[in-house]
Parts: structure tokens; sequence; C-alpha cells
């Protein structure tokens, strides 16, 4: 086991401090604020610690409104909002420095039987037959940008393996904007559905955003663009295992105003949906000055 994943669950893990009211830190990596996934995957934590544990989450919906201290713990305050037959609510305010930071709505489901269907799955290489990190680090990196490939030599808890590296081999060529990537923990996770559910709301705010510069040939990592998650939205929609290959396809139907709007549907290798996100974040241009 990399020592990334241990460190995830443990930032995962909050410390219960009352009935309603949790305490998250941040990893001491020198970030100038905490992720966006981080603060994501804590407050559903939080929100999950007070629902039974035969009423799995389907859907989350969450609003970023100040950027995280990663100097300071999190605190995570949980309001009960409803407790029906079938359908349980909570709402938590994650708040720092006296501040809320994030806002987060949970729903979460008794398991019942009902009509089913899902979109199929975009073909695509499977991960196999993609670059594995050790040929990624001998044949690509290379050529790639300073910063992106630090951000690719970094070791992360979450394995990313772009189906094409055409956009970051080739950055300022405008694209279809559509970006798929197979995710997965770098390592085994507890059987624990819970810790897989909240390691993938981490992992569901990587690249998202991103992928709404696809079309203008930029990136969050070349160092033009002034990135920020505004909201975020998930939906469970299957059980399944963040510690195997997941299709991250992501698409961008809109951009303006500053802002990118992105999608995702996320795919076991069998090509069973299992969950779907959505996102809307800053990409303002970069000016000298800043």
């Amino acid at each position: 086991m990399t020592r990334a994943v241990p460190e995830l669950l443990s930032i995962l893990d909050l410390e219960q401090l009352e009935e309603n009211l949790f305490r998250g830190r941040s990893p001491q990596v020198g970030w100038q604020r905490v992720f966006g996934g981080q603060v994501i995957g804590q407050a559903l934590v939080a929100a999950t610690r007070t629902v039974p544990t035969d009423r799995p989450p389907h859907s989350l919906h969450g609003y970023f409104l100040l950027p995280g201290d990663p100097a300071i713990p999190i605190i995570y305050e949980v309001e009960r909002i409803r407790d029906g037959r079938s359908f349980t609510t909570r709402r938590v305010k994650a708040i720092q420095h006296g501040h809320a930071i994030f806002t987060l709505s949970a729903s979460f489901q008794s398991v019942e039987e009902g009509l089913s269907h899902q979109m199929p799955m975009p073909n695509v290489p499977r991960p196999e037959d993609l670059p594995d990190e050790d040929e990624l680090r001998k044949t690509i990196l290379p050529h790639l940008p300073e910063g992106i490939r630090r951000y690719y030599e970094r070791e992360r808890p979450i394995e990313l393996r772009p189906v094409s590296f055409d956009r970051r081999v080739r950055p300022g060529e405008t694209r279809e904007p559509i970006f798929n990537v197979w995710i997965r923990a770098t390592s085994a996770l507890p059987d624990d559905p819970s810790v897989h559910q909240s390691v993938l709301a981490y992992a569901s705010d990587m690249t998202l955003l991103d992928t709404s510069l696809v079309a203008h040939g930029r990136s969050v990592l070349d160092g033009t663009i002034l990135p920020a998650s505004l909201d975020h939205a998930l939906w469970f929609h299957r059980p399944f295992r963040a510690d195997q290959w997941l299709l991250y396809a992501q698409d961008s139907p809109f951009s303006g105003g500053g802002r990118g709007f992105s999608r995702g549907l996320i795919f076991t290798q069998a090509g069973e949906l299992v969950a779907s996100v959505a996102q809307e974040g800053m990409i303002r241009i970069k000016r000298p000055k800043e």
C-alpha cells in the first residue's frame, strides 16, 4: 500500500466532537488552499455518520464558499433535516475561522428495486492497454510542460490513467471538450461501502473542471488560468469499488462569463454506470500581475 492511501483514509476518518459535530484535518503538503475533493469527501463522511448504515447516500450537492486553509482543522456541523420512511436528508456546513467555507446537502435512501436503464460506456481503450505509471515516467512525462510533469510525478492516493495525452503533449490545440480518464485508488481499500463512496467523492473533483478548458487549448495546470470549483453534485447509482478501475467520462457543454460547466459519468470496467457528476467552476484567465 502506498503512503498516500493510508493518509487519505486518515484524512477521511473524522474526529467526532459531539453528536452532530466533527473535525477534519488537511494533509500538510504545502498547498495554499484545501483541495475541493477533500472537503466534499469529509462532508459526506460527516453526514453518513449520522445515518443508519442500511441507508446509503444516493446524491449530494455542495457549494464552495471560501478557500479552505490547510493549516487548521475544518469543523463539520451536521443538521438532521429529515428522517423519513425511505429517505434521509442531511445538511452539512464546513467551518473555518468562524465562517462557512462549504455547504453540502446529501440524501440517503433505503435500498429498493425499480425500473432500470443507463447510458452506454464510451468505446475507449482499457486501462491495461494504456501506459502505466512506470511507462508514463519514461516515455510521456519528459515531453510534458514542467507544471503538468510535476503533477503526474507526485505520489497520489488516486491513480489517473488518461485515455489520451495529446492535449498534454501538444498544449494550445483546441479540441472537442471531452476527457476520458481511468481512475482508481492506488492500493486496496477496506470493504466498507461508505469508504468507497467518500473516496469517489474525493476523486470526483479531480480533472472535471479541467475538462471545461479542453476546447480552449488550456489547462488548470499550465499556469495561465485561475481555477476554483464553485459547486459540485454527485449521484451514486450502484455499488462499486473505488480501488478497481473506473472510467471517468467527462464533457463540458458550456463555458462563459469566467465559468466552465462540466459533467461526468463513472463506469466500471464491465460498463456499469455507477455514478454521475456535474460541476461549475471559475476559469478566469490570469492577468500578468496575478
